[in-house]
């Protein structure tokens, strides 16, 4: 099993690259959006590498960070979700938006992606919310740690704003962004609402 390959990307083509390595290519499927796929031709780059095996086809998939490639095989055991499947979320948004997607419920957001579809992105959500769990920090937008991790009345009201807000029909997503864009602090957990729907219509 291949873990990694370093070499010189030698060739960019419409679905990856191919990678001059020890004097053999390697044809590699990479999102359009890693790193590996935007670096320039010539230049030395290491690709994380997943095999895929099947009975008429072996193909490499690859990625620019570890954690890309972690996150690829996450998605491939959701029932429905095959390798490019993974490639074409992994290439419809930057890996931290997918986790926040997944953690915070958004299976709207997945839905950006070719070929995903709304019950399949309810599938990926639901699957892999859990194995995600302990990313949801790193995964709130920006003004949103103190829900998550704050003491005292501030937290505990933003958390309820967000339950109020999804009970109204928008997603755990939508609520938490609209509130990250609500710079005051110890509101009520009204004042957060009012001021959250300001931002939603």
């Amino acid at each position: 099993m291949l873990h990694y390959i370093k070499g010189t990307l030698a060739i960019k083509t419409e679905s990856g690259i191919v990678v001059d390595a020890g004097g053999l290519g390697y044809e590699i499927t990479v999102p359009a959006n890693s790193s590996v796929y935007l670096a320039k031709e010539g230049e030395s780059i290491t690709v994380f590498t997943a095999m895929i095996v099947r009975e008429d086809d072996i193909r490499l998939f690859g990625f620019g960070e570890k954690a890309a490639l972690d996150t690829f095989h996450k998605l491939i055991t959701v029932s429905g979700v095959g390798a490019k499947a993974a490639i074409a979320i992994l290439s419809a948004m930057p890996l931290s938006e997918v986790h926040q997607a997944i953690v915070l419920e958004d299976a709207k957001s997945l839905t950006r992606a070719n070929g995903i579809g709304k019950k399949t992105a309810e599938r990926i959500v639901l699957e892999l919310k859990d194995k995600f769990g302990q990313l949801e920090q790193a995964a709130l937008p920006e003004g949103m740690e103190s829900s998550a991790s704050a003491d005292g009345a501030a937290g505990d009201s933003r958390t309820e704003a967000v339950s109020a807000l999804v009970a109204l029909g928008y997603t755990k997503g939508e609520a938490v962004n609209a509130l990250a864009a609500v710079k005051e602090k110890d509101l009520t957990v009204e004042e957060y609402i009012k001021q959250a729907l300001k931002r939603l219509f």
